[in-house]
């Protein structure tokens, strides 16, 4: 074990921590400081431990996720994945992130005012594609179906925002195996870092109980609305 790794773990725990309570925010959290303790661990350990925490909040609370709403969230992602391929190869990519972050940040402000989006068809092919496109474009595809979300119960969030990520991992996970980019130290390291997914999984049991209703909405607000500066910022810098 070394000491980037033992690091890794523990930024990984946290991030587990706020997507156990809130439903969504482990990338945003881990992505940046994985990829700069040691690009080896994004994307393929990431995605692997990811999977594994979306299994266990899945099973945590099994019984509120919304499958139908996950398969039409699906329907646009796939779609929305090339659109991302397409916008790397023919768009500057410091602009088209911080497009991203702007529209993140003005669907957010739109919530805050007057928006109430609900997780209907058009809304969640919509949100989707948009998944689809933002993470393909900067790893971050989470805000689209959590800003759709905002206005449900605390366990319906978590597991069906956990069954969309457990689903597009997999389906990233196959692509990059396909394309040859899944090696025997990716596993190594995702089987080191599980663990520390696990514990920050444990650790949101008693904080989950405590942000619900107006304090989740919030919590979801937040956490999109830095995942969109984030990005502004890194198109910036």
């Amino acid at each position: 074990m070394t000491l980037g790794l033992l690091i890794a773990g523990l930024v990984l725990l946290v991030g587990a921590a706020v997507q156990g309570t809130i439903g969504f925010g482990l990338n945003l959290i881990a992505g940046p400081i994985l990829a700069l303790i040691d690009p080896m661990l994004v994307p393929v350990p990431v995605l692997f431990a990811g999977t594994a925490l979306s299994a266990m909040l899945i099973f945590r609370e099994h019984g509120s996720v919304e499958w139908k709403n996950v398969g039409w969230a699906m329907v646009g992602r796939l779609p929305g994945n090339g659109l991302g391929l397409i916008a790397l190869a023919t768009l500057p990519v410091a602009g088209f992130t911080a497009l991203i972050g702007v529209s993140v940040l003005v669907c957010v402000g739109l919530s805050v005012i007057t928006w109430k989006p609900r997780p209907t068809v058009p809304t969640l092919l919509v949100a989707g594609t948009a998944s689809g496109a933002f993470g393909t474009m900067a790893s971050i595809g989470g805000p689209p179906i959590a800003l759709v979300y905002q206005n449900q119960s605390g366990p319906t969030i978590r597991s069906t925002l956990s069954a969309f990520f457990l689903v597009a991992s997999i389906s990233s996970l196959a692509m990059l195996a396909v394309a040859g980019h899944v090696e025997q130290r990716h596993l190594v390291a995702a089987a080191f870092l599980i663990p520390f997914l696990a514990c920050g999984a444990l650790i949101s049991n008693p904080l989950r109980k405590h942000v619900e209703g107006p304090r989740l909405r919030v919590g979801v607000l937040v956490v999109a609305a830095l995942s969109a500066l984030l990005l502004i910022g890194k198109s910036v810098f």
